[in-house]
């Protein structure tokens, strides 16, 4: 009894819903069944309007307006027809013209619900094996890649790193027969060096080290002079602490290559007893020293200095103010192709010490580099490498100061200038969208008035360009992994030119989806020309013949040939063609271009699937 009652509630539903259909939507399915898009639409829309519709008719709506290529419309309904459970093609569906829109990360979700529905179809598996695919110009925001460099452990407090060829220097407590720090209860700094490409372990710096803290250091752009702090003890540079305490001041030292090994040159003018000289930094052009100080006339606990440099003499120190010096601390300075990098404690940032930048040129204001090179946690003694791409920094973010690489990421500009191909006239307001490697649109914007466009892009990957305007062929350029800066490009669009004889308008093919009779993006592009030709010609009558290859049966070719017929008139229709002046039918393979039989090649079979747009005489 229980079975027969579940057995007839659902006849009930079942049949309810059908004469909800059959009565309500009789005549525009009918409409629909017959490739008549445009009137279908009508139809339904009517039905909204009347307060008839439920998810079938939305979903018919969405069917339609994709089948015409008009995403915006198709999304729209889609979007209500998904409200209740779907087939699985109208999830897929919805999810094409979600990506149309740009909008990925919805349209996973519905193929998500594809995937489910239809899990052994080709498209749900390649959308598994990714399945939260979002293409984007850049890989994110950042500038850089995080990683600790394999040498710094935490048996050891690592930092003030520099880089210098394939040599990598900086300071550390690993020297473990060094007597220890009362302060930190630590060995006495040492400097060290490393071979950026060898395995070999980081090896103390000969002839420059001494009993107690020794670094950071800078090295000349030519890698044979080196600026280094050291404490004072054997200079006598104290400071007088409680009771008879003697606080060594920290100064800075000048030394030189000298048939490759470093030697101790001189102490510099600038040390004191009365304050620390520490943290040297030299500009690419070895002309000027920066530092860090507490000598009088800062405005902080410690602030960052510059002086003119020589090997010989020094000039006056000077502050460098309170666009980069706070009433806290700032330290550790670098300087790379005129940008000034430095840490500080007294500026907003994501916690502890943070790295920040300052355009030397520019002087705006200080920058902060923000994640992943600044934690909540200390960062601090960041320097650029000689080529200006990676960056080397220390950090507690694991509980002791290691050593970290930035690596940067290269980011590229596309600079797009489009023209005519005949005229060289530059082209405004023409439709230019970036791709990525898939053929997914990423975004798509129009040329300025002096015919640029640009894309900000990541360079590990490679983009394609489409560029389409009205009365021009649309273009499509492949970009392969651009370079690091601008890369400039002149584009030309050829006028377009369609081909009109006596009997037909010639366009490029139509290419259809295998198995299917939607208009695509291609398509749409190319039938827009015909759109113009029928615009400028408004009594040309225009009959579109659809042809197949031989493949399949007779009559399967002849029913898909005249679904991709249909559908191509009810495109033009809603572009504004007057159905009065269209008519299409499907020829199967019934009129081939090469006439081979059961024998044709792929190319020949190519050729034999086309539309022909016949002028209709009257």
């Amino acid at each position: 009894m229980m079975i027969k009652k579940y057995l007839l509630v659902g006849s009930f539903l079942a049949s309810g819903f059908l004469v909800a259909q059959n009565q309500n939507t009789e005549e525009a399915d009918q409409l629909f069944a017959n490739y008549q898009y445009v009137d279908a639409i009508d139809e339904y829309l009517e039905l909204v309007d009347k307060g008839k519709a439920n998810s079938y008719v939305y979903k018919q709506l969405g069917d339609s307006y994709y089948r015409i290529f008009n995403i915006q419309e198709a999304a729209k309904w889609y979007s209500k027809a998904v409200q209740k459970k779907q087939d699985a093609e109208t999830y897929y569906n919805y999810a094409q013209t979600l990506k149309s829109q740009g909008k990925y990360k919805e349209a996973n979700e519905q193929l998500d619900k594809f995937a489910e529905l239809k899990p052994k179809d080709p498209r749900a598996i390649a959308h598994l094996k990714n399945p939260n695919y979002i293409p984007k110009l850049s890989s994110d925001d950042a500038k850089f890649t995080v990683e600790k460099l394999p040498y710094s452990s935490k048996e050891f407090t690592d930092f003030g790193p520099i880089a210098v060829g394939n040599t990598l220097y900086f300071v550390s407590t690993r020297n473990k027969s060094n007597k220890k720090d009362k302060w930190s209860n630590q060995p006495f700094l040492d400097i060290f060096q490393v071979d950026l490409n060898g395995k070999a372990e980081p090896e103390p710096v000969e002839n420059i080290n001494t009993n107690h803290h020794d670094g950071p250091v800078t090295i000349s752009k030519d890698g044979n002079l080196m600026v280094f702090s050291k404490d004072g003890h054997e200079e006598g540079l104290y400071k007088k602490g409680k009771g008879r305490t003697k606080i060594a001041q920290q100064g800075l030292y000048l030394a030189k290559k000298v048939n490759g090994e470093w030697e101790y040159i001189k102490p510099l003018s600038i040390n004191s007893s009365a304050y620390s000289v520490t943290h040297p930094a030299l500009s690419d052009d070895g002309k000027t020293l920066y530092f860090a100080s507490d000598m009088p006339g800062g405005l902080g606990d410690t602030d960052l200095w510059k002086v003119e440099f020589s090997e010989d003499s020094l000039g006056k120190p000077v502050n460098l103010g309170d666009k980069i010096n706070t009433p806290a601390k700032e330290g550790f300075p670098s300087v790379r192709e005129n940008v000034l990098y430095f840490s500080t404690n007294g500026r907003q940032g994501l916690g502890g010490f943070d790295v920040f930048s300052f355009d030397l040129e520019e002087e705006e204001k200080a920058e902060n580099m923000g994640a992943p090179i600044n934690t909540e946690k200390d960062d601090f003694s960041f320097s650029m490498d000689m080529e200006n791409k990676n960056g080397y920094f220390a950090s507690n973010r694991d509980g002791i100061d290691q050593l970290y690489i930035a690596k940067g990421i290269c980011k590229a500009e596309l600079l797009n200038l489009i023209k005519d191909e005949k005229t060289q006239a530059l082209i405004a307001n023409a439709e230019v969208a970036i791709l990525d490697e898939q053929g997914n649109k990423i975004t798509t914007t129009k040329t300025n008035a002096e015919g640029k466009v640009s894309f900000e892009v990541s360079c590990e990957h490679p983009y394609q360009l489409e560029i389409s305007n009205p009365g021009y062929e649309t273009k499509m350029l492949m970009i392969e992994k651009p370079v690091d800066g601008v890369n400039e490009k002149e584009i030309l669009l050829t006028p377009e030119e369609v081909e009109i004889t006596e009997t037909e308008v010639k366009l490029d093919n139509i290419y259809f989806e295998f198995d299917r009779s939607f208009i695509t993006q291609q398509g749409a592009k190319e039938l827009d020309k015909l759109v113009r030709v029928m615009q400028k010609y408004p009594t040309m009558n225009i009959m579109v013949k659809s042809h197949t290859d031989s493949k399949g049966s007779a009559s399967y070719n002849k029913k898909l040939s005249n679904e991709r017929a249909q559908s191509t008139v009810q495109y033009l229709i809603s572009r504004g063609i007057s159905k009065d002046r269209l008519s299409g039918q499907g020829m199967g393979s019934t009129e081939p271009k090469i006439d081979c039989g059961a024998n044709c090649t792929e190319e020949e079979d190519a050729q034999n699937r086309r539309s022909e747009f016949i002028i209709v005489k009257e």
